[in-house]
């Protein structure tokens, strides 16, 4: 009985009395602490990050900032050439100055009228015109005109055959005008070199060609009629 006695007095002392404190929890290490804070530290530093990039972006907004374009470098296939407007149109060249074709120049024959009686003397015309777009200057003289008469083969009469000390004269001919010479022939016969000669055109209803002749220029002939 005495050691029953002891034995429970023994397991009695060995449990925890009612109402002990609890055992102290083991502190973490400062390791563990510095990796604590440097979490929390580069949380806070993102949260800032964010709200300064929405701050920019707010303000960009509001000012209506374009975004930012990439810049290229031209190469030589899409540079700016000389002579190029501010559009990338070539500008329009100026237009040539026309100058003047004496190729397009003609000569015109005509009598003021197709036949003639006994006492009419007949009026010659001669018409210098300018068929080019640029204004011609064109030696109208009498050192460069020539009234040329003839009967078939016959040669009747020229302004030149007794002409003395012919004359230059330059006149500037504007496109599409034209200058006009009159000769007014006495129905007389000529050689050249004004020799003698007695003999006077025929009548009767004779045909006769008119040509006229500037320079190295000639007309087409045209014929009326003397009675």
């Amino acid at each position: 009985m005495a050691n029953k006695g002891k034995q429970d007095s023994t397991a009695r002392t060995s449990a925890p009395a009612k109402g002990a404190a609890p055992a102290k929890k083991r502190r973490p290490s400062p390791a563990v602490y510095r990796r604590r804070r440097q979490v929390v530290f580069g949380a806070l530093l993102l949260v800032i990050a964010l709200v300064i990039g929405g701050v920019v972006a707010l303000t960009g907004a509001l000012a209506g900032n374009p975004e930012p374009q990439a810049v290229s470098t031209p190469d030589a296939s899409t540079a700016p050439t000389q002579g190029s407007g501010p559009t990338g149109t070539a500008a329009a060249s100026p237009s040539p100055t026309p100058v003047c074709d004496f190729n397009l120049m003609t000569v015109a024959a005509k009598t003021d009228k197709p036949a003639y009686g006994p006492e009419e003397k007949p009026l010659l015309t001669m018409t210098i015109t300018n068929g080019g777009t640029a204004p011609c200057e064109v030696n109208v003289g009498t050192s460069q005109m020539e009234y040329l008469l003839m009967s078939g083969s016959d040669r009747i009469f020229s302004s030149k055959d007794c002409q003395t000390g012919g004359e230059d004269l330059i006149k500037t001919i504007q496109p599409g005008k034209s200058e006009t010479a009159n000769f007014p022939w006495q129905r007389n016969r000529t050689l050249e070199g004004c020799a003698s000669i007695s003999a006077t055109p025929g009548a009767g209803g004779a045909y006769y060609s008119f040509e006229a002749r500037l320079g190295n220029k000639a007309s087409p002939k045209v014929a009326f009629q003397l009675s």
